[in-house]
């Protein structure tokens, strides 16, 4: 079949690449000039298998409520008037009981399993390159509290068959040398064995390139009009030049902007655009900065060492479709990255970035079918876009192919 992929981020390539292996004639289509140029560009460079907790869980409105009025804080609401930014808030909160945390913990695990399995199939196919760095995932506390409700939170991850072990402080050190400055802080972490980390950005457009080997077709620079539709199937898809590009199925892997698209369609989905933001500082010779991949969970912060480069991201910032840096909010990374790691570069030196993530409210993305016969999701993977790209890229592909994918995953339309 001829199938029109729009959107070129991860989870677009991604889908793109198992669906050229799968047989189909693919096109790509988006409106930057390559791929990845957008959320998939700077993000926190974290394969967070081991992350199935949602962000919606029990213990997140009582740390909302202490970070209300903090320009600093790791989840931030500007309240807009916007009906869609507030029917996803509500959603959100109902998300943060107990069984609904629970379930969805589920499906994350669950499609978190396979993308694994899947980009080690990858990897081993294409010997792709990316920085990837294969030394897991330390969750660090410097809360004995914090450790506590990390480590009960474990017991919830291993039941979905994810391998987590509980460190003391001094093993955190040893693990990860580069935590020696802030030891006598430390009350201890998480680490996740299995998790790794690598560059999304670099990782995305090599993938393109071998896309193209196989001739997958990118159109770039060709902003997306609308979808346009004859009864119960999409007939074609309408570029902002006016030309219109036909195909047999089409999949809708647009991040943030996929509702947009989706909404004259009479297609709802509950995805929010939770914007995020990343530091990146260049590394010297003599630079100590951590090797392993560091989760900080005080901060929601991430931190991924992508060759001479360290990356740190974080946050979350309900304020519509503003993509402008918030200058505050990137000092306050960059504070926060020099108490744990004062040796790791030169602050002044740090690179802003902000992006904006799919969000939907318990983290579940939406991955399957549309109600046109011929209209396919792969969106709102949230934080895990990176972590979540090859299954559920491989997923999309088995499901416009006729096929049951292979995880116990709620697809869409199944």
């Amino acid at each position: 079949m001829k199938i029109a992929v729009l959107g070129a981020g991860v989870v677009g390539v991604t889908s793109a690449w198992y669906l050229a292996r799968a047989g189909h004639e693919v096109t790509v289509v988006d409106r930057q000039d390559a791929a990845a140029m957008e959320t998939s560009f700077a993000n926190g460079g974290q394969i967070s298998i081991s992350h199935a907790e949602p962000w919606a869980n029990p213990a997140t409105p009582k740390q909302i409520l202490k970070w209300i009025g903090r320009e600093d804080s790791p989840m931030l609401f500007r309240l807009r008037a916007d009906p869609h930014q507030w029917a996803w808030g509500l959603a959100f909160l109902r998300e943060c009981l107990p069984a609904r945390t629970r379930a969805n913990a589920a499906q994350i695990a669950a499609i978190n399993r396979h993308s694994r399995s899947q980009l080690l199939a990858l990897r081993a196919e294409t010997g792709i390159r990316y920085d990837a760095q294969t030394r897991g995932i330390l969750r660090i506390y410097q809360d004995h509290s914090a450790l506590d409700e990390a480590i009960v939170a474990a017991e919830l991850e291993r039941a979905h068959g994810i391998d987590l072990r509980v460190l003391s402080a001094a093993q955190c050190v040893e693990l990860e040398p580069a935590l020696s400055d802030c030891a006598a802080t430390l009350a201890g972490g998480v680490l996740a064995p299995a998790d790794e980390s690598g560059d999304a950005h670099a990782f995305t457009q090599a993938l393109a390139a071998l896309c193209a080997g196989r001739g997958v077709q990118f159109r770039y620079a060709s902003p997306i009009q609308r979808i346009e539709t004859d009864g119960a199937r999409v007939t074609r898809v309408r570029l902002a030049q006016g030309e219109a590009l036909a195909a047999d199925a089409y999949v809708v892997a647009l991040g943030s902007y996929s509702p947009l698209l989706l909404r004259p369609l009479g297609i709802s989905i509950p995805v929010y655009p939770l914007k995020g933001y990343s530091i990146t500082l260049p590394l010297a010779p003599g630079d100590v900065a951590p090797h392993v991949s560091v989760s900080d969970g005080a901060h929601k912060l991430v931190m991924s060492r992508l060759g001479e480069r360290l990356r740190v991201a974080g946050t979350a910032e309900l304020a519509g479709y503003d993509t402008a840096i918030n200058a505050v909010r990137c000092r306050a990374i960059v504070k926060r990255t020099f108490a744990l790691f004062p040796r790791a570069g030169r602050p002044e030196e740090a690179q802003f970035w902000a992006g904006l993530r799919p969000a939907t409210p318990g983290g579940v993305p939406c991955i399957g079918r549309s109600r046109y016969a011929n209209l396919y999701l792969n969106t709102g993977h949230g934080t895990l876009g990176w972590t979540m790209a090859c299954g559920s890229g491989a997923a999309i592909a088995d499901i416009v192919s006729g096929r049951k994918p292979e995880t116990d995953f709620r697809f869409l339309g199944a």
